[in-house]
């Protein structure tokens, strides 16, 4: 069992979602940055798709009950423990972990997961729709699963900050906006906005002029998703996006680059790019 004493900004339990429920209306949610998650579940030995913690912006305290096997990947922390690599916490251990050194995203597993109930197949949070066990608070307890398998060595260098260019492809709605807007949205930096989450990646730069007015009737909508709504204003859509969507999508960011869009912060500034590489 483990006490959470201090959750940071915003901690959530994650797996890797809810995955073909669309057409029922449930989002897939899951982690943000999901091969984070995949590589601290291999790290302690995990399948990598148990549940673990995904932490915003670090800054979270942990008291183990019971002594447990633990890794952290995605954002990098100033303090409290490496990355990379696996972390014996013994029972009645407190696990002290810092603000995120860049980035936005990092992944606690523990060796057997964490086993809270789940919901429709996932123990993932969706912010969105409400769905799974409440974001994680002060006296959250959260049971551990039991181990399988062995714990082996991974090859896991610690990250360094990746470039952020997010690679796209045209969207399904490209002809409602103006000939020139692909070329501002791939020829211009856009800013993340403070009002971004797990739903989407707000932004603000070069506005995305449209030739035709008014909405869509609600379509599907899939992860990566660059909708634009009537004030111009990018949004790329992340793990807790609505299955639908009414704003014209003028392009989807490669899944290769969904990590990527994942860890943006408050203030980083991002570029689009329409060429295979970077």
């Amino acid at each position: 069992m483990i006490e959470v004493l201090t959750p940071g900004p915003y901690a959530t339990v994650q797996d890797l979602g809810r995955p073909g429920l669309a057409h029922l209306g449930v989002p897939c949610s899951g982690a943000a940055d999901a091969p984070s998650l995949r590589l601290a579940n291999r790290l302690v030995g995990n399948p990598e798709g148990l549940a673990a913690i995904e932490l915003t912006f670090g800054a979270a305290r942990l008291r183990f009950l019971d002594a447990a096997w633990v890794a952290l990947a995605g954002a990098p922390l100033v303090s409290g423990a490496d990355l990379g690599v696996p972390i014996w916490v013994p029972a009645g251990g407190e696990l002290r972990l810092g603000p995120t050194a860049w980035g936005l995203r990092t992944y606690l597993a523990v060796r057997g997961g964490i086993a809270v109930e789940p919901v429709l197949g996932s123990r993932s949070t969706d912010s969105l729709s409400g769905l799974g066990p409440e974001p994680l608070r002060a006296g959250t307890l959260l049971p551990v699963g039991s181990p399988s398998g062995v714990i082996s060595v991974d090859l896991a260098p610690p990250p360094g900050p990746r470039p952020a260019v997010l690679r796209v492809l045209p969207g399904p709605r490209d002809d409602w906006f103006a000939p020139g807007a692909m070329a501002a949205l791939c020829g211009g930096t856009y800013t993340v906005s403070q009002d971004s989450n797990r739903v989407g990646v707000r932004l603000r730069g070069p506005e995305l002029a449209r030739v035709r007015e008014g909405e869509l009737p609600s379509e599907g909508m899939v992860t990566g998703a660059v909708q634009v709504p009537p004030s111009g204003q990018p949004i790329v859509f992340l793990a807790d996006h609505p299955p639908t969507g009414g704003y014209p999508v003028i392009a989807v960011v490669r899944g290769a680059d969904l990590p990527v869009a994942a860890q943006l912060r408050p203030g980083d500034e991002v570029r689009f790019t329409a060429r295979p590489g970077r």
